[in-house]
């Protein structure tokens, strides 16, 4: 019933289905799967960052973040690929790249270095934009670059986690109904639908 879909064995490339698989369209938070990739390859875990004030009451899904609160960059993308938080992804990309159109600039390098040629970030959250977009192709590319990443794997295959300050629960419940599920990241917004991988 996907308007779009591939299904793909990360292990060898092969398209075992694909349904308009080239069609472009917006990825809501299946975007911040290349935010974490980003962060987890270049951030160490366990450095304390200090919440920027641009990060603070982002539109959509919040961890709540305050503006000068300390973090560790774990706790950041536990809130990220669990909770889906639009704050964590501000914070996180403002922390990486100094600005959010920097680190969307980031990821499209990163994309195309993955293949990823029909897609384009405009934020590191997802959220609604006309040129924000990719592929259900794309977006397994990318999917299967972050899968390769023990720290980015570890996190998005946890369905709770409890930090010193903060705690989250996994909002993907294929972690917990499907046996084997060791990911990855759901999306919602009006204008993508509901979007998995």
């Amino acid at each position: 019933s996907a308007k779009r879909a591939v299904v793909l064995d990360a292990a060898t490339g092969r398209v075992l289905f694909a349904q308009h698989a080239e069609e472009r369209a917006g990825m809501a938070s299946t975007t911040k799967i290349m935010t974490g990739l980003l962060v987890a390859e270049t951030c160490a875990l366990d450095a304390p960052v200090e919440i920027p004030p641009e990060a603070v009451g982002v539109e959509g899904s919040s961890l709540s973040l305050e503006a000068g609160e300390v973090l560790r960059v774990e706790t950041l993308l536990y809130g990220l690929l669990l909770h889906s938080g639009n704050d964590a992804a501000a914070a996180l990309a403002i922390i990486h790249s100094g600005s959010m159109p920097a680190f969307a600039q980031e990821m499209n390098a990163r994309a195309r270095i993955l293949g990823a040629m029909n897609t384009n970030f405009k934020n590191p959250s997802g959220l609604p934009d006309d040129e924000h977009y990719t592929t259900a192709r794309d977006l397994c590319k990318i999917a299967c670059a972050a899968m390769g990443n023990a720290d980015f794997r570890q996190i998005v295959g946890t369905k709770s986690w409890h930090g010193k300050y903060r705690s989250y629960a996994n909002k993907n419940k294929l972690l917990y109904n499907y046996e084997g599920a060791t990911g990855i990241k759901t999306g919602y917004t009006v204008k993508a639908g509901r979007c998995l991988v």
